[in-house]
């Protein structure tokens, strides 16, 4: 009986050192990821929440103010409530335009039989063209006087668009220029409608269903995992938007592409108002999380799943 219970000790104490040098291993090969977590990503963060209860000019030391900075956003900032209207209209309207347009150009794609390749690549492609110099881009094609766009409406008999100076025009203008990127999503959306089972089309098409009940009852709800995807990476980008605008309108004409991420940086780096910058951040941030977990919480009642039943 003893020598049993010392043998059941050994084998425990090598289990322990088994599971130890495994743990060890894993820290290992995640220590480059969790120390630019830490450093990167996790530190700034914890940083800039200290930072947004205080009064700081990035020159002296920060004197604390306790929820001043964010009692005088609600309360005092002119510009607070417009850029964020202004951010919700424009995330509101691109990313169901960007879900809608991914989508049709993706069962287009997957409907080709021929240079399916070439095509997806064109689509694609443009969707690599980002930030500054998507903005210079544009700024040549959208110009008022010279633009190419302007250009072409004039030949067919179209009056001039003033797509980056008028305050009517402007905010729509960006969300075009945003849908330039529809081919990152497109490519995800052609990738899920290729792994839905043509078993589903076979037996639809013996019961008489033609393309559009098939796309909404069977297309849609097999991809739905891909466009819940989609729908929060584009929330969590839209929200965040600030090249577009800082490049091509400045916020303007007349506070129309005044995005919340602008107010975020004019306050920090033009103002140099860091502390009021900070808390304006936190609050988009916890804003980003609410909005999220809302989408979050109702993909149970629309996301759906092969292998449970077809639904969550």
């Amino acid at each position: 009986m003893t020598q049993s219970n010392a043998g059941h000790t050994l084998m425990k104490r090598s289990f322990r050192r088994k599971r130890l040098r495994e743990n060890a291993a894993g820290l290992f090969f995640i220590s480059p990821w969790l120390i630019g977590f830490l450093l990167l990503m996790f530190g700034p963060m914890m940083f800039s929440l200290g930072i947004s209860f205080t009064e700081w000019n990035m020159v002296g030391s920060p004197k604390f103010i306790g929820l001043k900075n964010y009692i005088h956003m609600f309360t005092n900032d002119p510009f607070y409530f417009k850029s964020m209207i202004v951010t919700f209209k424009y995330v509101f309207i691109m990313v169901p335009l960007q879900v809608i347009f991914a989508i049709l150009i993706a069962v287009l794609l997957n409907r080709a039989t021929y240079g399916i390749k070439f095509f997806r690549s064109i689509f694609y492609l443009p969707s690599l063209i980002q930030g500054v110099t998507l903005a210079l881009i544009f700024s040549w094609m959208l110009n008022d006087d010279f633009g190419p766009i302007n250009y072409m409406l004039e030949l067919v008999g179209l009056p001039r668009v003033h797509w980056l100076t008028d305050p009517n025009v402007a905010l729509y203008a960006l969300i075009f220029i945003a849908l330039w990127g529809v081919g990152s999503p497109m490519v995800l959306y052609l990738s899920a409608l290729r792994s839905v089972s043509s078993e589903y089309y076979e037996a639809a098409d013996i019961d008489g269903a033609g393309p559009v009940r098939k796309f909404f009852n069977i297309t849609i709800p097999l991809i739905t995992p891909t466009i819940l995807f989609n729908i929060l990476t584009s929330l969590i980008s839209a929200f965040q938007t600030i090249v577009l605008a800082f490049v091509l309108t400045g916020g303007g004409p007349a506070n129309s592409t005044y995005f919340y991420s602008l107010h975020v940086y004019r306050n920090a780096f033009t103002h140099f108002k860091m502390g009021y910058a900070s808390a304006m951040a936190w609050v988009m941030f916890i804003l980003i999380v609410l909005l999220t977990g809302l989408v979050l919480a109702s993909s149970k009642y629309w996301v759906h799943y092969e292998d449970d039943g077809g639904g969550r």
